[in-house]
């Protein structure tokens, strides 16, 4: 909806963007109300799309290329790695 403002602002004033609404998920996450929280997570995964697209990554195929088969560490749909393992 934004692709040209996007381009034309570039990653970098982009990944700004997507900051300043990590911040505000962050401050709704400790003080939000449900419907503050709904707005902020929106926000961010807006941003995190826009970036990928402005610097050309297809974010559903990154998804399934990575998540798609499961867990990247154990390979499962429910995580069974250890807990002081990623993810």
């Amino acid at each position: 909806m934004y692709h040209e403002k996007d381009v034309a602002r570039g990653v970098d004033g982009t990944f700004m963007w997507l900051m300043e609404e990590v911040g505000e998920l962050a401050s709704a996450l400790r003080e939000g109300t449900p419907e503050e929280l709904r707005g902020e997570f929106a926000d961010v995964l807006a941003w995190l799309t826009t970036i990928a697209n402005v610097a050309g990554v297809d974010l559903t195929q990154a998804l399934r290329e990575k998540y798609g088969e499961g867990c990247p560490g154990c390979g499962r749909l429910a995580c069974l790695c250890d807990d002081s393992e990623k993810p």
